[in-house]
């Protein structure tokens, strides 16, 4: 078997096998996770020296689909292994008490695979199956929990915006399957002139709706309404890093007027989302927030043409950011809500988790020796280096800056209070799965030379100036967000912000709120519709009925008459046969007399 499949089936099986035995849920997909990361080990080993591995599988004519693993992709499956080891690690103690738990762990797994998919598709067919396949997961995860009218609204608010932006993915891949006349996306990447533009800016367009990039920041926040776990996933190294990942991957593709394009839109939302994260009541969406902001520093580095930067820090908020979340359910289970108002001192009442929180919230501030501090530094420097210096190091550097006033924020408002606390079921492992991710939190900085030395890149000079004009940014936003009140920080605009930022109901109003409308005409037309079929059935009863009644009692009377009729003139005609011959000869003679006087008579008449 290929090891390129090795990180893709064993959640796949997995899912398979939690479905078809109904029992065992979490034992099968923590076993499908942990031999995933042992294979993408594995494969990382395998392909870290610069040749990389294919595995075609059958798919259109002349255009087969295939997984290609090298050492970027194998490095990302490491990381997606990673993660949803831990994570499901976590969920064991996280939905301990919880019902539906062969839907939830089936599709985990099936997430997991379709994600490590969609990293090593090595062509734009199988990338699209795969895109669509972890925005199907997606949805049903977020929407878990169905009966809660949140979660519903949550799941189809997340389909409505990703879908939309999907539609620029779908035409780029037809735009550069049709300029090069292949599926296979490293030759496809060569296009250039116009095709390369156009394609460039639908592939943002499509990372936009993944990576909730501003204007469609809003989903992610509301994707909260579904469990704490799949929030983890969600917001590390799956579906919101699918975006980041699409454009890592096309960056040779890119054209100066797309990168352009790129980093404005990445710079405007890492300002954006980290304001509207110091203006959250509730944690998981300030962590939410904080991603949207997170992964706007990651465009900024793709757009400043650096996308090993992105890819770094995409590495480090990975593990950053599943760990926050993870710490935060375990939160939610010690005081039944994730309100700040509700978690006010629940911080010293676990200081274990607590703990664990602090280190990766200055790791995502970029605290050093801590990861983010390296790959925040990346970002920076690459910021710094680009064409655009002067607007992508400044929104780079303000990024860094809210960053830290919203986490210090929310470290404070979570010591601060009563140290009451409920029985948390499962406490060990969430625990566990928590630890497991804030050790690479804290050290993977420590692994970014060697990341560079296996992908054969390398990063712009950063410099003292870099590092100090970073770490100043970081340790700048700690103390603000410890010493002054959001309301303080933000001033006027802190209301505004508690909104989302949203101009004139935003695209709720703008895009939600009318396609739903047009939803809700479609399906007025469709019961008008049903009704309408319903009714013409009906008539066409009464009308069939009423033929049937008529058949019955008009026709098949008068033919039953005339039959009877019949028979009874062929019963009288059988009592003129005796069998005598007088009989005979008597009707014969009155026949033609009978004749004779009709004749008789005919023949006066002329």
């Amino acid at each position: 078997m290929s090891a390129v499949l090795l990180p893709i089936l064993p959640p796949l099986i997995a899912a398979l096998a939690v479905l078809l035995l109904r029992r065992g849920g979490p034992g099968l997909a923590l076993a499908g996770a942990t031999l995933s990361l042992a294979g993408s080990l594995w494969l990382l080993v395998r392909v870290g020296g610069g040749q990389p591995e294919t595995f075609l599988l059958p798919g259109l004519p002349e255009m087969p689909l295939r997984l290609v693993a090298g050492p970027l992709t194998a490095l990302l499956t490491v990381a997606v292994a990673t993660v949803g080891t831990f994570v499901l690690i976590h969920a064991v103690g996280y939905m301990k008490r919880e019902s539906g738990l062969v839907r939830f762990y089936a599709i985990m797994s099936l997430f997991l695979a379709a994600m490590q998919a969609l990293v090593l598709a090595g062509d734009w067919v199988l990338l699209l199956a795969t895109w669509e396949l972890i925005g199907m997961c997606s949805y049903l995860l977020i929407g878990f929990w169905f009966q809660r009218p949140e979660a519903a609204d949550a799941a189809g608010r997340a389909f409505l915006y990703t879908r939309s932006a999907d539609l620029g993915l779908y035409v780029a891949v037809f735009m550069l399957i049709g300029a090069t006349g292949t599926s296979e996306i490293a030759p496809s990447l060569e296009a250039g002139g116009s095709t390369s533009t156009a394609a460039g800016l639908l592939l943002l367009l499509a990372a936009m709706g993944k990576s909730a990039q501003v204007p469609l920041q809003d989903w992610l926040m509301r994707a909260m309404a579904g469990p704490t776990p799949v929030s983890a996933l969600l917001h590390s190294a799956t579906l919101v890093a699918a975006g980041a990942i699409l454009l890592i991957r096309s960056a040779p593709l890119l054209s100066p007027e797309a990168l352009f394009f790129v980093g404005l839109v990445g710079g405007i939302t890492t300002v954006a989302a980290g304001v509207i994260a110091l203006a959250e009541r509730d944690l998981k969406r300030l962590l939410a927030a904080s991603t949207a902001s997170q992964y706007g520093l990651m465009l900024i580095a793709v757009g400043a043409g650096v996308p090993l930067a992105a890819l770094l820090h995409l590495l480090a908020h990975a593990a950053i950011k599943s760990a926050l979340f993870l710490a935060a359910g375990d939160f939610q289970h010690a005081r039944g809500g994730t309100g700040f108002d509700q978690l006010e001192g629940v911080g010293r009442a676990r200081p274990w988790t607590f703990a664990s929180f602090a280190v990766a919230a200055l790791a995502l501030a970029g605290i050093p020796p801590l990861s983010g501090f390296f790959s925040k530094d990346a970002v920076i420097a690459a910021a710094l280096s680009a064409q655009g210096f002067a607007w992508l190091g400044p929104l780079a550097l303000v990024g860094t800056l809210l960053t830290g006033a919203y986490m210090a924020r929310s470290l404070r408002l979570l010591w601060r209070g009563p140290d009451e606390t409920l029985a948390v079921a499962g406490g060990a492992w969430m625990r566990a799965g928590i630890l497991g991710l804030v050790v690479p939190a804290a050290g993977l900085g420590l692994a970014f030379g060697s990341i560079e030395a296996i992908l054969d890149l390398s990063m712009p000079d950063e410099g003292i100036g870099v590092v100090l004009l970073g770490l100043f940014a970081g340790l700048g936003g700690l103390l603000l967000g410890s010493l002054v009140s959001a309301q303080r920080l933000l001033g006027p605009i802190h209301q505004w912000a508690e909104s989302g930022l949203s101009i004139a109901g935003g695209l709720a109003a703008w895009v939600g709120r009318p396609a739903m409308a047009v939803a809700r005409g479609c399906e007025r037309l469709e019961q008008g519709l049903y009704v309408t079929v319903l009714r013409t059935g009906h008539a066409s009863l009464v009308v069939a009925n009423l033929v049937r009644a008529g058949d019955e009692r008009r026709i098949n009377g008068l033919i039953f008459a005339l039959v009877a009729g019949v028979q009874a003139m062929g019963a009288r005609a059988r009592t003129l046969q005796s069998g005598l011959i007088h009989h005979s000869l008597a009707i014969s003679a009155v026949a033609s007399a009978v004749t004779l006087v009709v004749l008789f008579l005919a023949s006066l008449s002329f």
